[in-house]
C-alpha cells in the first residue's frame, strides 16, 4: 500500500485532479447501484397489471406504494389518471423516471472522457519538465530526466486506469436504463389496453 501511495506521490500534481475523479466515480457508482437495485422486477409490474385487469384499481395503486420502481410508478400514473388520458400521463411520468435513473451518469461519460486528457496533461507537463533538464544540463544527470518520465508514464497510465474502470459501470447502468425503458414501454401498453377495455365493456 505504501508503495502505491509513493508511486502515485511520483506521478505530480497532476495526480491530485485525477484522483479526485477517481473518487467522483466511485460515489457515483456507489449511489447509481444503490438506485438501481431494485430494478428488472417484472413480476411486481406483472401483478399490478393483473390487479388492472380485475378492476382493482385500489390495491393495485397500494402495490404500487408498497414497492416503488420506476416502472410501477408509471402504471400508478396511468390508473390514477385513467379518467383522462392515461396514455399521456403515463408518457409523461416515463420521461421523468427515466430522467432520474439517468441523473448523474453524465458525470461518469465527463470522467471517462476527463481521466486520459488529465494523464496527457501529466505527461505534456513531465516531458517538459524532463527537456528543461536536458536543455541546462544537458545529459549529464539522466536521474532527473528519467525522473520526468517517469511522472508522464504514471499520470497518463492513472488517467486511462481511471477511465477503463469507470467505463464498466457506466455501461452496465446505461443497459440498465434501455431495459428499464423497454419495460416500462410493455407494461404501459398493456395497461392502456386493459384501461381502454374497461372503458369500453363492449369492445
Amino acid at each position: 500500500m505504501v508503495e502505491i501511495i509513493d508511486m502515485l506521490m511520483r506521478g505530480g500534481w497532476m495526480m491530485i485532479p485525477i484522483i479526485l475523479c477517481s473518487i467522483v466515480a466511485l460515489t457515483v457508482t456507489i449511489e447509481r447501484a444503490w438506485t438501481f437495485r431494485a430494478l428488472g422486477l417484472g413480476r411486481l409490474a406483472e401483478r399490478m397489471i393483473k390487479l388492472a385487469e380485475q378492476g382493482k384499481f385500489s390495491d393495485a395503486l397500494a402495490f404500487a406504494e408498497q414497492k416503488p420502481s420506476p416502472t410501477l410508478n408509471v402504471l400508478a400514473a396511468g390508473i390514477v389518471h385513467r379518467a383522462h388520458q392515461p396514455a399521456i400521463t403515463m408518457e409523461a411520468a416515463g420521461i421523468r423516471e427515466i430522467s432520474l435513473l439517468k441523473r448523474s451518469l453524465s458525470v461518469l461519460d465527463t470522467i471517462i472522457t476527463l481521466g486520459p486528457l488529465l494523464g496527457l496533461l501529466g505527461t505534456i507537463i513531465g516531458m517538459i519538465g524532463s527537456f528543461g533538464i536536458m536543455s541546462e544540463s544537458g545529459l549529464g544527470n539522466p536521474h532527473a530526466v528519467t525522473g520526468g518520465v517517469a511522472e508522464a508514464l504514471i499520470c497518463t497510465a492513472a488517467g486511462i486506469f481511471v477511465a477503463v474502470v469507470t467505463l464498466i459501470p457506466y455501461n452496465y447502468f446505461l443497459s440498465r436504463v434501455e431495459q428499464e425503458t423497454e419495460q416500462i414501454e410493455q407494461y404501459a401498453t398493456l395497461l392502456q389496453s386493459i384501461l381502454t377495455k374497461s372503458d369500453n365493456p363492449s369492445a
